[in-house]
């Protein structure tokens, strides 16, 4: 019961406690909003080196090799970590899925923890979770991305929604589109939002500023829909498709679900 909520301050402690009775090495987390709170603070009470944002795990002797994006993704950061100990927050959709193999179940183990030795500092008051069907923006393969052009939540949802809808992607947003309240805060892709790396992300409306180029860098495939032939999205895009997102995003959602329907008649 003293778990049940997912307080940061109680979740580092058992975190630091499991870390030192089994003598672990190494503690890895996906990046997300959530890790972001807890694994400071486990790195605090191990007092063991934490790198974030890790793009590449390389062991090499006595250290740990590892690559990170710095200067708001301009640049790579190639870190070693030495000590008996490190803690690490690393991109998921970086890094392969694992190769099936050995089929032995993970053991699950019980453990021990003293709850009154627990920290209090923090209360827990209440969660609201959107519901959808929709992939997890930071796990998704494919994510679609819109900016402030969409106009509103309607021709957001519109043209953004059912263009991620049919590929099964997730939904990303710029800075301005959130701020204008076309977005809610949780789609926010950028420097300040959430950073992701997918195979295919598709820009539609959004011109390139560099805070949202930094949460996109490592997307395998960018696609840019954009009116204005010189905006900086171009630079990074993989392919680039100039026109009307109005016209362009509709023939685009038509020729999914075309094929989709031409797959599934084969």
């Amino acid at each position: 019961p003293a778990l049940k909520h997912p307080l940061a301050d109680r979740y580092a402690a058992v975190i630091a406690q499991v870390t030192t009775d089994i003598r672990a090495t190494a503690v890895i987390a996906t990046s997300s909003t959530f890790t972001r709170d807890v694994l400071p603070r486990v790195a605090a009470l191990l007092d063991a080196p934490m790198l974030s944002d890790v793009l590449s795990i390389d062991p090499q002797d006595d250290v740990i090799v590892c690559r990170r994006p710095v200067y708001a993704g301009s640049a790579v950061a190639t870190v070693t970590l030495a000590g008996a100990r490190r803690v690490l927050a690393i991109r998921a959709a970086a890094f392969d899925p694992p190769v099936l193999g050995d089929t032995t179940p993970c053991p699950v183990e019980l453990i021990d923890i003293d709850t009154g030795s627990l920290p209090d500092g923090m209360e827990f008051v209440s969660a609201e979770q959107r519901q959808s069907g929709r992939p997890e923006l930071i796990e998704a393969r494919i994510v679609v991305g819109g900016g402030r052009p969409l106009k509103d939540r309607e021709t957001f949802e519109r043209l953004i929604g059912a263009l991620a809808d049919a590929l099964g992607g997730a939904i990303g947003a710029t800075r301005a589109a959130v701020d204008a309240g076309i977005a809610p805060n949780n789609w926010q892709v950028g420097q300040t939002g959430k950073v992701i790396a997918p195979d295919l992300y598709i820009a539609v409306g959004i011109s390139g500023a560099v805070q949202h180029l930094a949460g996109i860098k490592d997307a395998r495939v960018i696609v840019a829909i954009n009116k204005d032939a010189n905006a900086p999205i171009f630079n990074m895009a993989t392919y680039g498709l100039v026109g009307d997102l109005f016209e362009l995003v509709p023939e685009l959602i038509a020729a999914v679900r075309r094929h989709h329907s031409q797959t599934a008649g084969d």
